[in-house]
C-alpha cells in the first residue's frame, strides 16, 4: 500500500525565545517492509542529521537567534507491505529493551494484572502476548482527555483509560514484567475513520527471534496501514519532536497530521 503523509507541528511562544534545540524524528527509515518513495522535511534552518542511540534517523535543529515560532513540516510517500512479518534483530541486543523507565515501570497493580497470563505467554508466546494486548484494551478503553503526556504506565492503568501512548506503555511494562523485551514505536496509521488520529504509537515485543508489532489501541498487529518513524524504551525516546529552549514564556503547540492512500 502506498501512503501519503502530511504532518505539521508549530510551536508558538508568548515571548521571544533566545535559543532552542529540537530533536526531530519525522523521517521514516527504509526497511524490508517499508520503502520510502519520497520524503521532505521543511525546517526553519538547516539541521544536523544523525542516528540516535536506537538508530533512529534524527535531525537536530538549533536556533540561536531570537524567535517566537518554530514550524516543522514533514511530507512524503511510503510503500508499505500489507503484512508485518516481524523485524529481525538490529544492532542493539533485544535484552536492552527489558530495562524499565519511569514511564514503563510496572507497579504492584500492573504485576498482579499480568501475572495470571505468564503461563500462556511462556508456552505460547504469540497467543499469550495477543491475549495481553486485548486484555489491556479491555481494561483501558481508548479515551481522549483522561491522561496527559507525562502519565506513566502505572498512572494510566490506574485511570482505567487512555490513548495509544498509554496503551503502549502499559503493554511494554507488562511484557518486561514477564521477561519479554518490548519497545515503543512512534509513527503514522492510515484509517478510513476520519476520527482516528494519524500520528500514532504502538509497541513491539521480541518473540521467536523477531520484533512482533502490537497496535494495542486498534487490537491488531501493524500492517500496510502503519508507517514506522522511531523506536525507543518509551515515548521520550521515540517521540517525533522533543526539545529545549531558553526563554519564550508560555508555549502553544498545534499539530496536524493526515495519512491518505496514495492514488497511483
Amino acid at each position: 500500500m502506498q501512503l501519503s503523509v502530511y504532518h505539521s507541528t508549530v510551536y508558538r511562544y508568548a515571548e521571544q525565545a533566545s535559543r532552542s534545540t529540537q530533536y526531530i524524528r519525522l523521517a521514516p527509515y527504509a526497511s524490508a517492509r517499508q520503502r520510502v518513495l519520497d520524503w521532505q522535511l521543511e525546517l526553519p534552518a538547516p539541521a544536523l542529521t544523525m542516528s540516535d542511540a536506537f538508530d533512529n534517523l534524527t535531525h537536530v535543529l538549533t536556533l540561536d537567534v531570537a524567535h517566537q515560532e518554530i514550524r516543522l513540516v514533514a511530507r512524503g510517500r511510503v510503500d508499505v507491505d500489507e503484512v508485518d512479518d516481524g523485524e529481525p534483530v538490529g544492532r542493539l541486543n533485544p535484552m536492552v529493551f527489558l530495562r524499565a523507565t519511569p514511564l514503563t515501570e510496572a507497579d504492584d497493580e500492573l504485576r498482579a494484572f499480568v501475572d495470571p497470563m505468564r503461563r500462556t505467554v511462556v508456552s505460547r508466546p504469540l497467543i499469550g502476548t495477543t491475549d495481553l494486548m486485548n486484555a489491556v484494551l479491555d481494561r483501558m478503553p481508548y479515551t481522549k482527555g483522561i491522561t496527559a503526556v507525562h502519565f506513566s504506565a502505572a498512572e494510566a492503568f490506574k485511570a482505567g483509560a487512555g490513548v495509544c501512548q498509554d496503551h503502549s506503555h502499559v503493554f511494554i511494562a507488562c511484557c518486561r514484567a514477564l521477561g519479554i523485551p518490548a519497545r515503543y514505536v512512534s509513527g503514522y496509521v492510515y484509517s478510513t475513520d476520519l476520527e482516528q488520529v494519524a500520528s500514532h504509537a504502538w509497541a513491539e515485543a521480541w518473540l521467536m527471534n523477531r520484533w512482533v508489532s502490537f497496535d494495542i489501541s486498534n487490537a491488531r498487529h501493524a500492517g500496510g496501514a502503519h508507517i514506522k518513524l522511531a523506536i525507543g524504551l518509551d515515548y521520550l525516546d521515540a517521540c517525533p519532536v522533543r526539545g529545549v529552549r531558553l526563554g519564550g514564556g508560555d508555549e502553544n503547540l498545534s499539530t496536524l497530521a493526515h495519512v491518505k492512500a496514495h492514488q497511483q
